[in-house]
């Protein structure tokens, strides 16, 4: 429920009228040791939040965004409305409220502005680093069945390998397969994504098997993120990409493998474009 509104800015301000306490399991990542953290905090609901939101909106920064994820017809972003808010912006709001009901994160995940489903995501990816085994379990479920509103790709790359690869870390990796073959562009990058977590625990097959897979696919967003994980991949480990790579790389699309090679030695980058390797 809202409360009494207030003047901040020449726009009103709300403050939600009641605070309970709210209970969030919570692993200590080091130690695995598991408590509950139970702190006194407003309960935030989806509309609250949209409104801090659209006070940080920024017209001109609206305008550059609409341009820079490719919202015009014909385009891999279309259709998508932007507030115009900054990326720490949100980092900050999602921070505030961390603690929201799942009700309101997946109302917020369904709005029409990119802005607030980013804000969701950072949300999600919090409770989920901060959850319990149940808790994970229901984000990872709820990303999933949510992919439709995970629809560009800053939306995949800053959740996908905290929540997908961080709930398949231990699990079978079967279903970033499913997603591999899905007709959705961005099912198919938050399958690639999602290997990010496997790379930094070292683990890096399903990295290569998916970017085999994914060879022959006709979108340069998976091209970008494909040749991404394998550089990624190569930082580690760069015997293993440099296999792959000479038994790829003279049908890897252009892009996946200048991306792919970006931070080899000059001598050795140009000898792959030129087919010299």
């Amino acid at each position: 429920m809202l409360g009494e509104g207030r003047i901040v800015g020449g726009r009103p301000s709300y403050r939600l009228d009641t605070a309970r306490p709210f209970t969030i399991p919570y692993t200590e990542p080091r130690t695995g040791i598991r408590f509950a953290a139970t702190s006194t905090v407003f309960m935030s609901t989806a509309a609250a939040i949209k409104r801090e939101l659209i006070e940080l909106a920024n017209p001109e920064i609206a305008e550059h965004s609409q341009r820079f994820f490719k919202t015009a017809p014909g385009e891999y972003g279309h259709g998508d409305r932007f507030r115009g808010i900054r990326v720490p912006l949100l980092r900050r709001v999602a921070r505030k409220h961390a603690a929201s009901p799942r009700r309101t994160v997946l109302s917020l995940l369904r709005s029409a502005h990119h802005e607030d489903r980013l804000t969701a995501l950072l949300i999600l990816v919090h409770q989920f680093q901060r959850g319990d085994e149940t808790t994970q379990q229901r984000i990872y479920a709820d990303y999933l069945a949510n992919t439709g509103h995970i629809n560009n790709w800053d939306l995949v790359d800053s959740s996908a390998h905290q929540i997908v690869g961080g709930h398949l870390r231990d699990r079978s990796r079967a279903p970033l397969y499913q997603l591999a073959r899905s007709e959705s562009l961005w099912e198919r990058r938050i399958a690639v994504i999602a290997t990010l977590h496997f790379i930094k625990d070292d683990d890096h097959a399903d990295t290569f098997a998916l970017a085999e897979m994914l060879l022959t696919d006709p979108e340069d967003l998976i091209h970008k993120a494909v040749g991404w994980m394998l550089r990624e991949a190569g930082n580690r480990e760069p015997a293993a990409e440099e296999e792959f790579l000479g038994r790829y790389y003279r049908q890897m699309p252009r892009t996946m493998l200048r991306y792919a090679i970006e931070k080899f030695p000059e001598t050795r980058r140009l000898a792959y474009l030129r087919g010299n390797v």
